[in-house]
């Protein structure tokens, strides 16, 4: 699938994904099926349980927030916060995925710093400059490519953090993480229709940012 942002991405709206094609299906349902039974034994009072689930899913969890408010410690604080919530209502969780509602929980902590900052403007995207961050390049990969790849992620970064709050969410969860329209559309709170207006609306955008700089994102 091709990188959000890029002209191809954007030039028409993203397809419709069947989860239940997925060709790890069984690999998911067996996670999830893990994730329900240590939620039983957290509710239960093991709190070693709950501290399994933190270590299966906050690497998941800081991707996400951090390609949604661009700051690596705005990103460590919502996921906190996402798991003192996710602690304090577990007995609430009624869904087949516990990412899923994780993840949801997760994106509403995201956009509380988004409006927070909003509200107290600050320098933004500090962690620009910062490449540690970004997943290591392929050995094949020679220093040109390599510099190429961290290009391209700065830009789609830069552009992800101009265009709506709303759009940026969906997109994040579609292009990068995964999530089909169903999953976004329960994290999210909003239609099916909705979510596929805010992917494509949001690929526009992000096309027309990037019209400067197509040459990078060919080949």
């Amino acid at each position: 699938m091709a990188a959000p942002g890029t002209p191809d991405a954007a030039a028409s709206p993203p397809p419709a994904r069947d989860a239940a094609a997925h060709p790890d299906r069984a690999r998911i349902d067996a996670e999830r099926a893990r994730d329900r039974a240590l939620v039983e034994q957290a509710l239960r009072g093991e709190l070693a349980a709950f501290d399994r689930l933190v270590e299966l899913h906050q690497d998941h969890l800081f991707g996400v927030t951090f390609r949604v408010v661009g700051d690596r410690e705005a990103a460590a604080d919502a996921v906190q916060e996402a798991f003192l919530s996710a602690y304090r209502n577990l007995s609430r969780f009624r869904g087949d995925s516990f990412r899923s509602w994780l993840t949801r929980i997760a994106m509403n902590a995201a956009t509380d710093t988004l409006r927070s900052r909003k509200r107290r403007p600050a320098d933004p995207f500090p962690e620009w400059e910062d490449e540690s961050w970004q997943p290591p390049a392929d050995e094949s990969e020679g220093p040109e490519q390599t510099a190429l790849l961290r290009q391209r992620s700065r830009l789609l970064t830069e552009a992800l953090a101009r265009i709506g709050e709303d759009q940026r969410i969906a997109i994040v969860l579609y292009d990068v993480e995964g999530y089909d329209y169903g999953e976004i559309a329960t994290m999210t709170g909003v239609s099916l229709g909705t979510v596929k207006s805010r992917i494509h609306r949001g690929r526009l955008a992000l096309r027309d940012l990037l019209a400067d700089q197509m040459e990078l994102f060919r080949g």
